[in-house]
Parts: structure tokens; sequence; C-alpha cells
């Protein structure tokens, strides 16, 4: 029995399809038994697993397969996975996902995960099921990296399966009515993922490490089978693709957009600035037909230079998103624009740069959704994380640290206990964004009645107006008797 468990993410009681264990299900659906717990749904996950586990003849294989995010998922897989080895020390525990794909070596030192699975799982796991039952070599297992005395050994990454040739996810073994919200794409809003990695090398994000720039897409027509089978069996209405990055190939996305026109779903995706800017008018008609609603894209900063240190587009790459601001209003098409603000060596320039460009941005159209982040570093080697290192940053050495109240918020890049971002340069980022959330509701959050809208927009249209962010005190009020919500940290 091959236990997979999703930990708590930051949305209880919206969280998504668990898009990550749904597919090493897919692998498994007719090799191996196997079950799902989802810690954003059970209130005790690591007594589910273990009464689950406890089932399992000593003769027949058990393993625990645990997906990982940074944040409060590390905390809930420490304290889950901990409870589990005490109970049932012989079962082998493995874990995957963007954070022990960085953190290898440091959740391997952790007594109670005997493996980690780096970058694509799906073959990963397959191997090493058939390695442990067999118990055969696990130097032969691709992405491998487990114990060996006191040595941690790293397999070689084996080669990408392509998106085509995996199975469909087994809908038919998960209760989707949890998984279904209602939100501002649709009353029936599901999540979906059509491809793997990214080609582009972001100095700040955790998909280099998991993909290698890579790129793998699954088809058009795999992709318009799928969601007939959402629409007609779930009753699905809107769809978030939770890619990587969703929109890199422009060809498959009209495709795409055509094969699913006549289904009459709203959607949503991530891509890059650069990309959708190159896009023809044409694409962007079909995309505004097929449904599309928003498109998320990392802005990230008003300054060239600071776009140049995170890797992030070329010359002008600033203007480009004003600019696709613009075409985007054209088209009805809600642009969703992130921020990473607070860049060293000289964060108080960096933030008062971007301070202005949303200004502007916000000119060119009002609509446009922001996301403001500070930054936080990931471990590539360039000069952001050179210049984090130089004023003092370093990762936890232990799991147990990375558990702790100050990392966990940390990991979801709101600024605290960052170095560069000490003194009054995190609070005026904050200060910022309760003026601007004021001034410019969300669209996202449904509860915003129109006299909400109104009355927030005259709290907060003095301080937008006279560039006062300061201390605004009032509007802190405002919004938590409102239950404001912020899309990064909330979601729609």
């Amino acid at each position: 029995m091959i236990v997979l468990f999703n930990p708590l993410s930051t949305t209880p009681g919206k969280q998504p399809l668990p898009l990550s264990v749904m597919a090493l299900a897919a692998v498994l659906e007719d090799r191996e038994p196997w079950t799902l717990v989802d810690g954003n749904l059970v209130a005790d996950p690591a007594s589910a697993i273990i009464e689950r586990l406890l089932r399992v003849p000593r003769s027949e294989l058990a393993l625990l397969a645990v997906t990982v995010m940074p944040g409060p998922q590390v905390a809930q897989a420490v304290t889950v996975c901990r409870a589990v080895r005490a109970a049932l020390a012989h079962v082998p525990i493995v874990w995957g996902g963007y954070f022990p794909t960085q953190h290898a070596d440091i959740v391997l030192r952790a007594p109670y995960v005997d493996f980690v699975v780096r970058s694509q799982g799906e073959q990963a796991l397959l191997q090493l099921v058939a390695a442990l039952r067999t118990q055969g070599a696990l130097d032969r297992v691709g992405g491998l990296s487990w114990k060996a005395g006191d040595h941690v050994i790293d397999n070689p990454i084996q080669p990408f399966a392509a998106l085509d040739t995996l199975p469909d996810l087994p809908y038919h073994r998960v209760d989707m009515r949890k998984y279904l919200h209602d939100n501002y794409l649709g009353r029936r809003t599901i999540a979906y993922n059509s491809s793997f990695g990214c080609p582009f090398a972001c100095s700040f994000c955790a998909v280099v490490a998991m993909s290698n720039r890579r790129w793998l897409a699954q088809s058009p027509a795999r992709m318009e089978r799928a969601l007939r089978r959402l629409v007609s069996t779930y009753r699905v209405d809107a769809v978030q693709m939770h890619d990587m990055d969703f929109f890199i190939s422009e060809a498959r996305t009209a495709e795409f957009c055509g094969r699913i026109a006549d289904l009459g779903i709203a959607w949503w995706g991530l891509g890059r600035v650069d990309t959708l800017m190159q896009y023809s008018d044409a694409t962007w008609r079909l995309m505004a037909r097929s449904g599309l609603k928003m498109v998320f894209s990392g802005a990230e900063s008003g300054s060239d230079a600071a776009l140049a240190t995170m890797n992030k587009g070329g010359k002008s790459a600033a203007h480009l998103t004003l600019d696709l601001a613009r075409r985007m209003r054209e088209y009805g098409i809600v642009p969703e624009f992130s921020f990473v603000l607070g860049s060293p060596p000289d964060p108080e320039k960096d933030v008062a740069t971007t301070f202005e460009f949303i200004r502007r941005l916000k000119r060119i159209n009002p609509s446009a959704e922001l996301v403001l982040y500070t930054y936080t570093p990931v471990p590539l080697e360039g000069s952001l994380y050179t210049e984090a290192k130089r004023s003092g940053f370093a990762f936890p050495d232990t799991l147990d640290e990375w558990t702790s109240p100050r990392w966990e918020q940390l990991s979801m890049r709101r600024g605290d206990n960052l170095p560069w971002m000490e003194g009054g340069v995190r609070r005026r980022v904050r200060d910022f964004e309760r003026v601007i959330n004021a001034f410019y509701p969300t669209i996202t959050d449904t509860r915003l009645t129109g006299w909400r809208r109104a009355v927030l927009k005259t709290l907060g249209g003095w301080r937008y107006a006279l560039k006062w962010y300061d201390a605004p005190y009032e509007l802190r009020a405002i919004h938590w008797l409102m239950r404001y919500q912020r899309p990064e940290t909330t979601g729609f």
C-alpha cells in the first residue's frame, strides 16, 4: 500500500486538487494499491495515515510518499512523518516536491525521512517501489537521494517523461465535491496542470531546480479531452491552470483555445510578460473568445536594472509590463502582476522605484490586480543570492529550524526577518499595500459589495493622491472588519 500525503497548504478550506500527488496516483493506479490523505481536509492526518498503514501485513510493501512545498507544508510534513516513524518504524518515507529538491541533504538528515525524489517524480516513484519490493539497487532510481551510512547519495536526474505518455488523473478515486470552489472565475472552479517545468532561469524562482530549464507540455488534444471530461462529469465551469508557465508556446495556446471555445468555461493561467507581448492579435482574440479571464505575470520590478539581476527579461523589460497591461485592457482580460520588492543591495531604492511604477501601471489599466511579495532567496548561485549571503542571510541546517514560525513566514515571501528588510523597508511595503488595496480593491474577492468598495476607495483615496502611505491604521481596521482577501495569501 502506498499512502500519498498532501500536507496542509496556506488556504485550508479552499485547497485546490492536490495535482502533484494525483499525478503519482495516476501512475500507481494499475500497478500498486494506493490511498490519498489530504492534510487540508483531514483533521488528524498522522492518525489517518497510521490507521491505513496498520492494515498492511508486514509481508507486503508499505510506503509513505509526501509532497512538500516550502512554508506550512514543511511544518505539517515534519510533524506527521515523525509520528508515523514513531508508530511504524518499518515503513519507509519518501519526500518529493520543490522543497526537498532544493534541500535534499537537510531533509535526509532527519531520522524520519529515508528518501528524496528530486524533480519529476512519476517514473522515480515506480522505480523506488520496485527496488524496495525486490530489495534491488537504489542507485538505479533516477533522481533519488538516499542515505548510505553517514553519506547522502544523489542519483542523476533521469530523462523526463513526456506528459502525453502519462495516464489521466484518477478523479473518480477522490471526493471531487471538496475540490470544486466558488470564486471569481466561476461557481465550480477546479485546478488543472498541463505542463512541467520552465525554460527560463529567473534567479529567485524554485522552478529552476525542479526542471533544469526544461519544459514539457500536454498536447492541446490531451488538454481538450481532460477538460471536456471535467465539464461533463463534474459540471466544472472554470479552470485555474497551475502550470509553472502556461503560455510558453503560442501555437499550443492558440490550438487549445480553439478546441475549448465551445465549452463555455472561464480560465486563468500564468505567463511571462515578454512572451505574451510576442503573441499575435489573432491569438489574443482566440484567448478572449475561449474564456480566458485573467493572466498572472511576474512583473517583479519597475527597474530594468533590478530585472536584469533577476534574469528577467532584456532591454526595456519593465516597459513591456506597461504595454501588456494596455494590451490586455483592449481584450477585456484582467492582468494580475506580482512584484518582488526590496531586493538587495539597495532595497529602499528598489521599493521606491517600484511604487512609482505601480502607480503608472494603474493609470494605464486600473483593473490590473497586484500581488506584492518581498524578495526571499532561493539556493541558486547568482548576483541576488550572493548579495543576500553578503547581507548575512543563510538557510537553516535542520528541518526543525525550517518548521519554526520565522521560516514558515519567510517562505510565504512577506519579508519577515530578512537582513536587508530591517528598519522601515518592510513596513513601507506593507503600508503601501494597504493603501493601494483600499483605493483599488481586488476584483477577486466576490464578497466585496459595491458599497464596501466605495468605502474602501474613499478611505484610501486621499492617501493615494497625496502618496501618504505611512501608518494607515484606519485602513488596517477596515480591512480587518471586511475580512479583506489578499490574493497573495488566500488566492481567489
